[in-house]
């Protein structure tokens, strides 16, 4: 885990170090071990780094081979490099380190592109041949790990964190219309290539861009998640699916070991996370360090599950920590906790994994983490409606339904009249589902939010909340061939019983019966969620600043109908709408737009 950043001049002038040191700098909590910047004529990349595999010097990057003329800057981790490399050296190559980085460069020289095929791990890395003059950007299948850009004729900046790249200057920070529709629709997810503002953009998951020395760029898809299956798969009794599941994840919980650096995890007391402290529990893993939080209950809801996260604890004999902020101290880090946000993500529980994230990093510096379960097995509420779409229906008008924060049409009164524009969301949500690789309404929505929901939003939240403190977030869920496998499986096997059914049957044999059979809980921050009393003065703020109403983005009318009564605008996913358009206000502020 890492932060990285570079330029790439195409006008025949040499790269700004100093831009690149600043951009480097600007992500110093991602990478507090240590730092480096490689200058060649028109290309420079610096590196921040957190040493988890291989702690030594000889895996300092930016990390070079003059013998093979390519150098590499990565952020992420590659589990089977110990195996890749054991292939690399019986074809003659030589390695003078032992942690993952130096197999990317390798692998690449060997393979070319098709070296990210044999990668499995959460990675972005800028790769560059010396002599060709190439470089190349590639982000992992699931896109867990990020990679933001700007590009015009004249050059290129790169970084693992939009705020970096405002660091470098000459960016067109204006809003971009389609992304603030996406974030006001789409439950906050702003798709790749998009970003908030109209002059940045990030590489998609999954995605390989070749940038030539002229400034052409040739972006390509290296892989792909596809819901088919074959009339074996349709004819495979529950029980086997519920075994390869079980079996699939053991060697998913067990690749994401691999370290140099004791692995814990994030224990909510869910399902997902209880499943994953039982597995590393059963593969042996000693002194398993396990954490939870947990925050002011407001009216009928609980802050934290704590119940769940003790018996889990408990059961394994887990050293473990339980983290409980008061609303005083929750509104305090809420402006440190945007200040890490890469983009504006508006879920509730950001300020949770943040200030978890600062717990945890006294003492780990590696964790394992539940996210992506709901969407790989189908654990969302809003799954069982689109099992009953008609074959003859895409189902697009159903999922907006269940999932879209606001329609068109409240959107469009909400918004200033000169930002009047099309219904983006909907035509994105359309077009996705009409790509082929998944045939039916419910197919097609796991797999956009597989692809693309998660990754910009549960995702991103993680990465963005661990990184700020230098710890590194490791998602098993997302292991791609537990991913490909969950698509084979027929939707009735997952979203039945209340969702995750075949994960919580394979489950069984893992874990007390007690924490998979309660209630679906979530990340629970209510603070955020029914703002009172100080949340709400500080939304009213917020949004009553210079900045904001110089903006000129939100009508006044619609602002003041929320602030008077904030309870009575909650999205069908039980988030606020009000607290939605404050953060990006927030966000903005925060990063002097």
């Amino acid at each position: 885990m890492c932060g990285i950043a570079g330029e790439l001049r195409f006008d025949q002038k040499f790269a700004d170090i100093r831009v690149v040191a600043d951009m480097a700098e600007a992500q110093s909590r991602r990478g507090p071990d240590g730092e480096g910047i490689f200058s060649m004529g028109s290309r420079c990349f610096g590196h921040r780094r957190l040493s988890i595999m291989d702690l030594s010097q000889r895996a300092h990057q930016p990390f070079i081979d003059n013998l093979l003329g390519m150098g590499v800057v990565f952020n992420g981790a590659i589990y089977n490099h110990h195996e890749l490399r054991a292939e690399l050296t019986g074809m003659g190559y030589q390695f003078v380190s032992n942690g993952d980085t130096e197999v990317i460069i390798k692998a690449w020289h060997a393979w070319g592109p098709k070296a990210l095929d044999r990668f499995l791990g959460m990675f972005a890395f800028a790769l560059w041949e010396r002599d060709s003059g190439m470089t190349f950007l590639a982000r992992d299948r699931l896109g867990i790990k990020p990679l933001y850009y700007t590009l015009n004729e004249q050059r290129m900046h790169f970084a693992s964190s939009l705020p970096a790249l405002l660091k470098a200057g000459d960016v067109d920070t204006s809003l971009d219309p389609q992304a603030l529709h996406h974030y006001l629709t789409f439950h906050a997810v702003v798709p790749a290539p998009h970003t908030i503002l109209r002059g940045v953009r990030k590489l998609p998951p999954g995605s390989l861009m070749t940038v030539h020395p002229t400034g052409k760029c040739d972006l390509t898809e290296w892989w792909r998640l596809e819901f088919k299956r074959s009339e074996e798969d349709e004819a495979r009794s529950f029980d086997d699916w519920k075994s390869e599941v079980l079996a699939a994840l053991r060697t998913s919980v067990k690749r994401r070991l691999v370290a140099d650096v004791p692995v814990g995890v994030l224990l909510s007391g869910g399902l997902d996370s209880s499943l994953i402290t039982g597995l590393l529990a059963e593969a042996g893993t000693a002194d398993l360090r396990t954490y939870s939080i947990g925050f002011e209950s407001v009216d009928s809801e609980a802050g934290d599950e704590y119940h769940y996260s003790d018996l889990i604890a408990r059961h394994y004999a887990t050293t473990h920590e339980k983290l409980h902020i008061p609303a005083a101290g929750l509104l305090q880090s809420l402006p440190d906790a945007i200040a890490a946000m890469a983009e504006p993500m508006v879920s509730h529980d950001c300020i949770a994994f943040y200030l978890l994230s600062q717990a945890v990093s006294k003492h780990s510096r590696v964790v394992q983490s539940g996210q992506g379960a709901d969407e790989v097995f189908g654990g969302y509420h809003w799954y069982p409606p689109l099992t009953d779409v008609s074959p003859s229906s895409d189902g697009v008008d159903v999922y907006r339904r269940v999932f879209f924060d606001r329609n068109h049409e409240e959107l469009c009164a909400l918004l200033e009249p000169g930002w009047a524009m099309e219904d983006a969301s909907s035509r994105f949500v359309s077009a996705h589902f009409a790509k082929p690789g998944a045939d039916s309404a419910i197919d097609r929505a796991m797999r956009l939010d597989t692809t693309v929901m998660l990754v910009d939003d549960p995702v991103k939240r993680v990465d963005n909340m661990t990184m700020a403190f230098g710890l590194e977030a490791r998602v098993p869920f997302l292991d791609h061939e537990l991913v490909e496998l969950a698509a084979r499986i027929p939707a009735r096997h997952k979203v039945a019983q209340g969702g995750k059914y075949v994960l919580k049957e394979a489950a069984r044999s893992v874990i007390p019966a007690e924490v998979i059979d309660r209630p679906k809980g979530y990340f629970p921050v209510p603070a955020l969620k029914y703002l009172r009393g100080e949340f709400l003065d500080y939304v009213r703020d917020t949004l009553d600043t210079s900045a904001a109403r110089s903006r000129g983005l939100f009508r006044r009318e619609e602002i003041d109908r929320m602030l008077a009564a904030p309870d009575s605008h909650i999205t069908p996913l039980r988030g606020s709408k009000l607290w939605q358009v404050a953060l990006l206000e927030a966000w903005l502020q925060t990063n002097g737009l």
